[in-house]
């Protein structure tokens, strides 16, 4: 597992999280599809709780002794529990931005190197090795990438009417 290139794809993915949430107005970062989707503000407050709370403190976890405990994680319920969308979309953004910083940091502290990548924790889910929480860390942006997308493509087909936006294609 290359170490380097994985750090290097999520300093990629947060430009483009960030790049896909900074131009939205205060409504649009709310806006939900229906009501029991999720807002982009929601997106992004979810993804720095995951960047503080999930990937990198499980994968530490796992690195340090794959038999110690991980922190319970709750994504939906936290979203509710922490009002996702009541809060501040730019201090938001920022959040998400310092957590990712603090895991690109620590990352680089590793020696890729020397690290066995196939060490495991048994989880409910089964067996999880190092490998691919790092692995799924980086697909989890990319889950997430597509889900702003969609919101945009959704609230843009909503403001575009009485026009149609069939000829550009089909989602």
């Amino acid at each position: 597992m290359d170490l380097v290139a994985y750090s290097a794809r999520l300093d990629a993915q947060r430009t483009i999280i960030a790049e896909l949430f900074t131009p939205l107005t205060d409504a649009e970062a709310r806006w939900k599809p229906a009501t029991d989707d999720w807002s982009a503000l929601e997106v992004i407050n979810h993804l720095a709780d995951e960047e503080a709370d999930d990937f990198r403190t499980r994968l530490r976890l796992t690195l340090e002794d794959a038999n110690a405990a991980w922190p319970p994680i709750d994504p939906n319920g936290w979203a509710i529990e922490r009002a996702y969308n009541q809060r501040d979309p730019a201090q938001s953004l920022r959040r998400f931005l310092t957590e990712r910083d603090r895991s690109l940091v620590w990352l680089r502290t590793l020696d890729g190197a020397t690290i066995d990548w196939d060490v495991a924790h048994q989880h409910l889910a089964g067996e999880i090795r190092a490998g691919d929480l790092l692995a799924s860390w980086a697909a989890h942006d990319l889950l997430h990438i597509r889900q702003l997308i969609e919101l945009r493509w959704k609230r843009f087909a909503q403001i575009a009417a009485p026009y149609d936006t069939r000829y550009a294609g089909e989602w």
